[in-house]
């Protein structure tokens, strides 16, 4: 048993890592070149611009995020429906295509978020001030509309340019606490008239649209990856935050959002850049795993008896669901991006359960949300297309590659700080579960502290979803290795 690199800087481990598996951590000189030439904000005098700046919008993010993408607002219309208002920030105003700046964020195709440093995909001058939609600035927007039905179900929807403004840059935490009424309302909702009434209706429709898509056969899922808390470069705690009210809320609006920018695209008969998860790799494993839980599910792939199979389970035992959750995204592959041209079918996202979907409502941290603006943007107008379908291809392939290389590197760095976060507890033993197993080895994530490492003995027969227990072997931090070896049999 052995015990590496207790003392590796993690800055300098995440700026290997991005080396490694061929990303830039850096921005090239032409591209700071050209930021030096941005004065400010983008500015539009067109006169189709609508001015949405009264409206109580505002921003629900990470606690500490600047590069803010999307904005939200509701209003109440008749026959009880409500109209719900998503703005994405208008990067394309400022980044133009095929630009130094543009190039670099073809190149990496997103931002990077380690334990360490952030590795933005746009300079941050870009991502967190002239295109983030801060508070209290005037930005330019798209706005996505929807005309929510009492029934959860989206009857009409467009999309146009606007000039918004934030109101309230939110956290999800505080929100969440108060909507939950575990705690008092945030300060920036309770000194802004009507702030407080606009986000109750906002969490009220959400849950109706989050019960459509379930009903549909949308996946409740609940990833927990942990988060690490450094202290003068030293990771000092692991915690283990749960998905929150608003962070659901958040994510409703925006796969509506990316549903209605897809099939807009679709009706304009434009090429689309398409997010997909096809049917799961493994199905004959999900199963399995269904029948140690005394269920059943059928023989072809089935979203929606999957999905009630995973409430059924969130409900009886909602501690362990995370890991279930875990195991059943293992288990169902990866997604990846395709090109949807004009008239073709769509494969679709099994795990949200729509064949429309194009990202769009994160421009400033993912370049095929960038892409998709472009095309947007070129569709209202009646201008050429901007990328052709072979770029578009390319683009596809490119971005579905470099996305998984940048939750590699994430990866790494989380377990080169967990790692370090281990050192000095060789030897001791933990309840786990098998997370993956292929002929590239066997995977492990301990229940508590929340940490992943690779099965190095006992792994015979192991196979994902199975719980057991395991002893801490060796820690590498320098490359984010954390060892274990099976004891006994399987709980």
């Amino acid at each position: 048993m052995s015990e590496k690199n207790a003392s590796h800087d993690l800055r300098a481990i995440a700026h290997q890592a991005m080396l490694d598996r061929g990303l830039e951590p850096d921005m090239p000189p032409a591209a700071n070149q050209q930021l030096q030439g941005i004065q400010g904000p983008a500015r539009d005098d067109q006169q189709a611009l609508r001015d949405l700046r009264q409206l109580l919008w505002c921003s629900i993010d990470n606690d500490h995020s600047m590069d803010l993408d999307q904005l939200t607002v509701a209003e109440k219309l008749p026959a009880g429906r409500i109209k719900v208002l998503v703005a994405i920030a208008d990067v394309d105003a400022l980044v133009k295509t095929a630009s130094p700046i543009d190039r670099h964020a073809a190149s990496n195709t997103t931002s990077v978020y380690t334990a360490a440093v952030i590795f933005p995909m746009l300079p941050e001058r870009l991502s967190t001030d002239l295109t983030s939609l801060g508070e209290g600035q005037d930005r330019l927007a798209l706005v996505i509309e929807m005309a929510v039905a009492a029934d959860g179900s989206i009857q009409e929807s467009a999309v146009y340019r606007a000039l918004v403004r934030n109101r309230a840059k939110l956290a999800y935490p505080s929100v969440a606490a108060w909507l939950d009424g575990k705690d008092k309302m945030p300060e920036k909702i309770a000194k802004t008239t009507g702030l407080d009434e606009q986000l109750r209706m906002q969490d009220q429709i959400a849950q109706v649209m989050r019960t459509v898509r379930y009903r549909h056969g949308a996946l409740d899922l609940e990833i927990i990856e942990p988060e690490v808390v450094l202290s003068d470069g030293q990771v000092v705690d692991l915690l283990q935050p749960r998905q929150n009210r608003a962070q659901r809320l958040i994510e409703d609006f925006m796969i509506a959002a990316n549903g209605v920018a897809s099939r807009f695209l679709e009706n304009r008969g434009w090429p689309a850049l398409r997010r997909v998860v096809r049917s799961p790799e493994r199905w004959d494993r999900i199963q399995k795993v269904a029948e140690g839980f005394a269920d059943q599910l059928p023989v072809e792939p089935d979203s929606k008896a999957l999905a009630a199979f995973l409430a059924r389970r969130r409900q009886a035992d909602p501690l362990r669901f995370p890991d279930l959750s875990l195991t059943i995204v293992k288990l169902m592959g990866a997604g990846e991006y395709v090109v949807q041209l004009p008239g073709q079918d769509s494969p679709g996202h099994f795990g949200l359960a729509v064949r429309e979907y194009s990202h769009s409502t994160a421009p400033n941290r993912r370049f095929p949300d960038l892409v998709t603006q472009r095309l947007l943007k070129t569709a209202m107008a009646s201008e050429q297309v901007p990328y052709t379908p072979v770029e578009l291809t390319t683009l596809a392939t490119h971005c579905t590659r470099q996305e998984d290389a940048a939750r590699k590197v994430e990866r790494q760095v989380r377990k080169s700080a967990v790692a370090q976060f281990l050192s000095g507890r060789i030897g001791e033993t933990f309840d786990a579960i098998v997370t993956g197993a292929s002929e590239k080895g066997t995977w492990v994530r301990v229940l508590k502290p929340p940490v992943e490492g690779k099965l190095v003995g006992g792994h015979a027969g192991a196979d994902v979803g199975d719980q057991i227990r395991v002893q801490l072997a060796s820690l590498d931090i320098a490359r984010g290795f954390i060892d274990f070896v099976r004891l006994g049999k399987d709980r």
